[in-house]
């Protein structure tokens, strides 16, 4: 039986569809687990390839801030104390997803785990459609941004985007990267010519979505996508599982895509805390696979994610290190080393991670990495379309 988990005009959970809009009272369903994932590791989990990251960073140190329904921290893949006070709680589920994403902790009854189980989630709310909360909109997502600034988070995961920006959502992101936080948001447009916000901003780490052939699965587009990773078919954390483990997979939803990037980003500030969030944010871009042009991409940015490079890669000096600026030239080639993971005490194993050649072109927003963004657009909110029970 497939299940999904809809954002606009209903949300579709079981068997029940509940409109967005009624009272509290009448949206009395909420996320279930579909069961428990046993299946092979899923194709999301083995491109990230996280296990081989961690003997060297596990996200430890990091906090990240999930904006969106909230966090149902009563899942057990999240350690005691892993997910913060303030958000919990999940009837949509999206939140809970996101998070698990990044930070589930390894289960030996499944095979599904976090890509940064060292991280602490803090979980900030800001819209809870399933429940009739307030309508999804950019000055409440400034406040939860706010909020998780003010919270010292080190990454900002926006986990539901907005249709529109506002001038109070753009000073908090501004606010946000003057802070040194790491804001990564969905480029979710299903319309052509629509726009994310605050993936549209700049300064933003807009995250595009592939399937497990590497085809684009978002349609919105633009020179404000930066990246892409996983956001089809993809396994993950559920809400409702009562202190137990519950999963939901089958799952295709572009917005997830981000929670990858998030996750990575967590790895790769707890590895390198010396690297300022406009020198993660050029590792991220300058490591990634290239698309098949070899330079920028609309739907899928600068190439997908390739976590174990960000983490790993040795870059040549004054790029993307301490105290070197942001790459901002047109076009810049660059050579990336391949990384090396330690497995165990004195033992060293260079990375699979050939040289590459590594291109960015056209990056402007006053020297930030990523490129500036602009534009109203039509949104929709994303949706789990699809959750199949095994």
């Amino acid at each position: 039986m497939r299940v999904s988990l809809a954002a606009v005009g209903a949300v579709v959970l079981g068997a029940v569809t509940v409109p967005i809009g009624l009272p509290a009272a009448a949206a009395a369903q909420c996320a279930v687990p579909a069961g428990v994932y046993r299946e092979p590791v899923g194709w999301a989990q083995r491109l990230i390839g996280a296990p081989r990251i961690w003997p060297v960073a596990d996200g430890s140190g990091q906090l990240v801030a999930v904006l969106g329904t909230g966090v149902d921290s009563d899942n057990a893949q999240f350690a005691p104390g892993q997910v913060l006070a303030g958000g919990t709680g999940d009837c949509d589920g999206r939140g809970t997803f996101a998070a698990g994403i990044i930070g589930a902790q390894a289960d030996p009854a499944t095979t599904f785990a976090g890509i940064a189980p060292g991280t602490r989630i803090l979980p900030v709310r800001y819209t809870q459609t399933t429940t009739g909360g307030d309508a999804v909109g950019p000055d409440a997502l400034a406040g939860a941004l706010r909020r998780a600034v003010d919270a010292e988070a080190t990454v900002a995961l926006v986990a539901v985007a907005v249709p529109a920006s506002s001038p109070a959502l753009a000073a908090a992101v501004r606010e946000a990267l003057a802070r040194d936080v790491v804001v990564v948001a969905p480029a979710v447009g299903d319309k052509p010519g629509s726009l994310s916000y605050p993936a549209a901003l700049p300064g933003v780490v807009g995250v595009g979505a592939v399937d497990r052939d590497g085809a684009p699965v978002q349609v919105e587009s633009g020179d404000h996508v930066s990246i892409a990773a996983p956001g089809s078919d993809l396994a993950g954390t559920s809400a409702g599982a009562d202190g137990g483990l519950g999963h939901r997979w089958g799952v295709d939803e572009p917005a997830f895509a981000a929670a990858h990037v998030a996750g990575v980003v967590a790895l790769l500030r707890s590895h390198r805390p010396d690297l300022t969030g406009e020198q993660v944010v050029t590792r991220l871009t300058l490591t990634a696979n290239r698309p098949a042009s070899g330079g920028h991409d609309p739907r899928l940015g600068w190439g997908v994610l390739d976590a174990y490079a960000a983490v790993t890669a040795e870059l040549p000096a004054g790029v993307a290190g301490p105290g070197a600026p942001p790459v901002s030239r047109p076009a810049e080639a660059v050579r990336v080393a391949p990384g090396r993971v330690r497995t165990g005490p004195g033992d060293r194993v260079p990375g699979v991670l050939g040289v590459a050649g590594v291109i960015l072109a056209g990056l402007v927003a006053a020297g930030a990495v990523t490129l500036k963004r602009g534009r109203a657009r039509g949104w929709r909110p994303g949706r789990l379309a699809r959750d199949r029970r095994r």
